[in-house]
Parts: structure tokens; C-alpha cells; sequence
């Protein structure tokens, strides 16, 4: 037992060289890795941040310019409805207007070809009653030539009245 009381006392007691040589260590221990690790991976870490930040930043701008570019692309399309909404408008108009004309030049047309048909038509007359006149009268000269030379009685004078207009129908 007395060996086990001595291990244990030793073990007990207070050991200060041990105790100032880790913590000497330990200090050393700690300006390594500020130097050579904690310098750094703060030295990238600082980077990284700055990177990020100028991706949001970039991000932010890219934003703002695309929602520019939409509000740019909203507005040329309003304009350009507007333009189109006006050139169907303006093609209706002249649409109308050539309509209007074509009706107007169709109807004066038609007038004229009409009045030109009522001439045509009123020459022809008159010259069928110009040869029926002329017909007439050179029957009426047949005739009282005929009569002349010989006295008929009424139904000799149709009779030859008859032949005279059937010659004449013939001649035609």
C-alpha cells in the first residue's frame, strides 16, 4: 500500500514545469496557426465576401437593366399597337373612300351606257320608220300606179294590197 500512496502523491502533486512548457506550446502553438492558417483563411474568407458582394451587386444591376429593358420593351409594343391600330384605321378609311368611288364611277359608267342605249335605240327606231316610211310610200306609189291603170273593185284592191305587202316583206 505504501507503493500505491506514493504513485498516487506523485500523481497529486503539483507538476508546474510540465504545466509552463505546454502552455508555451500552446502559445507557440497559437502564432503558427495565426501566421500560417488563421492570416489566410481570413485573407480568403475577406475574397469570398467580396466576391459575393460584387455578384449581388452585379446581380442588382443585371436587374435593373433587364427591368429597364422590359419596361423599354412594354412601351415599343404600346407604340407599335398604337401604329398598327392607326394603319388599320387609315386603310379602312381609303378602303371606304375607294369603295365610294368605285360605286360613283360604276353608276356614272352605267348612266352612260344607258343613255348610250337609249340613243342607239332611238336611231334604230327612227331609222326603221324611215324605211317603213319609204316602204310605204313606194307601195303607195305602186299601188296608185296600179289603180290607175285599172279600175278594181274593193276586194280586187285588197287583194292586190295584200300581194304588194307580201312583195314588199319578200324584198326585205
Amino acid at each position: 500500500m505504501l507503493t500505491n500512496s506514493l504513485v498516487l502523491g506523485a500523481a497529486a502533486g503539483f507538476n508546474g514545469g510540465d504545466i509552463l512548457f505546454q502552455m508555451i506550446m500552446f502559445i507557440i502553438l497559437l502564432a503558427l496557426l495565426k501566421k500560417f492558417a488563421w492570416g489566410p483563411l481570413m485573407g480568403i474568407m475577406q475574397q469570398r465576401e467580396e466576391h459575393i458582394a460584387s455578384e449581388i451587386e452585379a446581380a442588382e444591376e443585371s436587374r435593373g437593366e433587364a427591368k429597364k429593358l422590359l419596361e423599354e420593351q412594354r412601351n415599343l409594343l404600346k407604340e407599335a399597337r398604337t401604329e398598327a391600330q392607326g394603319l388599320i384605321e387609315n386603310a379602312k378609311k381609303q378602303g371606304d373612300v375607294q369603295r365610294e368611288e368605285i360605286i360613283a364611277a360604276a353608276r356614272t359608267e352605267s348612266e352612260r351606257i344607258k343613255e348610250s342605249a337609249k340613243l342607239e335605240i332611238e336611231q334604230q327606231k327612227e331609222q326603221a320608220v324611215a324605211a317603213i316610211r319609204e316602204q310605204v310610200a313606194s307601195l303607195s306609189v305602186l299601188i296608185a300606179s296600179k289603180v290607175i291603170e285599172k279600175e278594181l273593185s274593193a276586194a280586187d284592191q285588197e287583194k292586190l294590197i295584200n300581194e304588194y305587202i307580201q312583195e314588199a316583206g319578200e324584198k326585205r
